[in-house]
């Protein structure tokens, strides 16, 4: 795991640092991908959302779901958290709604979305043993690595992912150039 630096440039980002503290009080097992994530890794850019993969373990995604609805957030669509949580109802709404995200909100915080993947786009368990942890608004904040970060950016092919994959591209050549 590497060590990074801080992020949020003393911005308040309502809603961000909450979610993080409420999954790392529960245990959860979560990496933090989309902006927040370029964001940590060096390419400053504006993200309003957060959006996370989490471990799609049974246990571990009722314990993301319960910390979430404690703290106010509830699914955008008209169904329960908990339901993300079990496997057979999770890979209907993927393969059958072409789910990507799950998305959360909360009535405080109306322009604040929490997404979080359907899938598990790349190798959880090794992307964790790898993550970048760095601090959020004083929460500690488990991150995607770089190379995992780039794929998903690649593989949406938006405009604004491009525009990071370029980013942190030469990023990343700085970094093994200055190695």
């Amino acid at each position: 795991m590497a060590k990074g630096r801080a992020i949020g440039y003393g911005i308040k980002m309502s809603g961000h640092s909450e979610v993080m503290a409420a999954l790392n009080a529960a245990g959860v097992h979560y990496l933090v991908v989309g902006g927040v994530a370029v964001v940590a890794h060096g390419h400053a850019r504006l993200t309003l959302d957060l959006d996370l993969v989490v471990q799609l373990e049974t246990e571990n995604l009722t314990r993301a779901m319960d910390a979430l609805s404690a703290i106010g957030f509830r699914p955008f669509l008209p169904v329960s958290a908990r339901q993300f949580a079990d496997p057979e109802i999770r890979r209907d709404w993927t393969q059958n709604r072409q789910m990507i995200v799950f998305q959360l909100w909360k009535p405080q915080l109306p322009q604040f979305r929490l997404d979080i993947f359907t899938t598990e786009p790349f190798a959880f368990g090794d992307a964790w043993k790898r993550r970048l942890e760095t601090t959020f608004g004083g929460v500690i904040v488990p991150v995607v690595p770089l190379a995992e970060l780039l794929s998903m950016k690649q593989a949406a092919g938006r405009p604004k992912d491009l525009e990071d994959v370029r980013a942190l591209s030469t990023i990343l050549q700085a970094r093994k150039e200055n190695s």
